[in-house]
């Protein structure tokens, strides 16, 4: 399950659970006066943590290793497509918005949403 290069601009190194050395596609796109952060799933080139299980923790990371605030991004995960015959590995958006709680809410993005994306 290689994923395509096409979904992230680069690989972002993290610190998984229990500071588990992890990686993530990483894509940042400002459209609109938005920033958006787009974590990628990178299933077998992943030693480490899946990017739903880092959460609130990978999104601090990305912010400041890139000089963001996470109050000012729409912070995205993406289960890219990688043409398996399980339906789990097609392709999907999700936002996420974090809480004072321990957990997030996530909100699947239709279609159209995404293709606006990348235009």
């Amino acid at each position: 399950m290689k994923v395509s290069e096409t979904y992230y601009n680069e690989i972002f190194d993290f610190k998984g659970q229990w500071d588990i050395p992890s990686k993530c596609g990483l894509k940042i796109i400002e459209k609109g006066g938005k920033t958006f952060v787009i974590v990628t799933e990178l299933y077998q080139d992943n030693p480490g943590t899946s990017v739903t299980y880092a959460g609130k923790s990978l999104a601090m990371q990305i912010c400041e290793a890139k000089g963001l605030s996470l109050q000012n991004i729409i912070y995205l995960e993406c289960t890219p497509d990688t043409n398996s015959v399980l339906s789990f590995y097609d392709e999907q958006y999700f936002e996420v918005t974090f809480n004072d709680t321990p957990r997030a809410d996530y909100r699947k993005l239709s279609r159209e949403e995404t293709e606006n994306l990348f235009r």
